[in-house]
């Protein structure tokens, strides 16, 4: 088996990588070639810690494998260690036997950001000008820095319950030439396109700060009572996800479901745009929503690329296993 260590990925991982893995994999997943796992994922009473699992098989990129890790929210306050952990492995297809073991930090990091930016290229509006953000952890940066490849934005907003921490956020923007304010909730409506990247399980915005032809992303709700947006905004934008079983029962939508505000049906994957099967955006004056709950199948094939390239660099330690 391959291992490639956390610290051998900057080097190997781009964003262009990260993004082609994901749309691939969104697009098998609508068309049925690749099918996910039930989620595992459960407080361990200690830490304060979220634990859990992710997994599923492409057949069309063959993938198999899963992602272990979770959330240690006080990991900050030691030294080096960001609080999102995961470790993703890879098997072989053919045999079931372990192919590869790869950090999994950066690599989630830079596929959620992918996963967010696909749905801007096929659900923002053209001609999409201002970026708003809300949410300025971790991730935040990551999710940026891959918005902004999907369009000519010409500026860039953002909202944190701490200011100080839009520093980051600015710091992104300033690198890439545009722009950058720290706006209130209510001026979102600014925004062509709203990215939220928290992990709340109370909402913080709503339909009253979204404007009509804007494009929402969801990214930070992934468990069972996580809110990041109000259900007036489900109920009223477009809904697309990664995986409807997910969005349902631990992403976004799963408030507006279980209250009878939305129906399954009208919750589309962003796979069925990508494949042609949905027409996407049908006007501009439509809010979409894009509810990433984060499937392990984007996890195996951005390891798979890893993987592969660390091998072609001679950055990838083989063992005997």
């Amino acid at each position: 088996m391959f291992i490639v260590p956390e610290a051998a990925i900057a080097d190997i991982l781009t964003r262009t990588d990260a993004f082609t893995a994901v749309e691939q994999v969104f697009a098998a997943l609508s068309a049925g070639s690749a099918h996910n796992f039930p989620v595992i994922r459960e407080a361990i009473g200690h830490e304060d810690a979220l634990y859990g699992f992710k997994g599923g098989f492409d057949g069309k990129g063959m993938s198999l494998g899963l992602k272990a890790g979770g959330y240690w929210p006080h990991n900050l306050q030691r030294r080096g260690l960001i609080n999102h952990q995961s470790t993703v492995f890879l098997f072989d297809p053919n045999t079931g036997k372990v192919a590869a073991m790869v950090g999994g930090n950066l690599l989630t990091a830079l596929r959620t950001a992918a996963a967010s930016a696909v749905s801007i290229k096929h659900l923002a509006r053209k001609d999409a000008k201002v970026m708003g953000m809300i949410g300025a952890g971790h991730q935040a940066k990551f999710q940026l820095r891959a918005a902004l490849e999907t369009h000519s934005f010409k500026k860039v907003i953002g909202w944190n319950r701490t200011p100080a921490a839009l520093l980051g956020l600015a710091e992104v923007a300033m690198q890439a030439g545009v722009p950058f304010e720290a706006v209130s909730l209510d001026g979102m409506t600014e925004a062509d396109v709203v990215i939220s990247i928290t992990s709340v399980f109370s909402p913080i915005f709503g339909a009253a700060h979204i404007s009509p032809g804007t494009h929402v992303a969801c990214m930070g709700t992934d468990t069972i009572g996580k809110q990041e947006c109000g259900t007036d905004l489900i109920t009223k934008a477009t809904v697309f996800t990664d995986e409807i079983g997910q969005s349902i029962t631990l992403g976004e939508a799963q408030h507006a479901i279980k209250a009878g505000l939305k129906a399954r049906d009208a919750i589309t994957e962003l796979g069925a745009v990508i494949n042609g099967a949905h027409a996407g955006r049908t006007s501009d004056d439509e809010i979409t929503l894009f509810d990433g709950t984060g499937v392990g199948l984007q996890d195996l094939a951005v390891a798979a690329s890893i993987v592969e390239r660390a091998v072609e660099k001679g950055a990838a330690i083989e063992v005997d296993f």
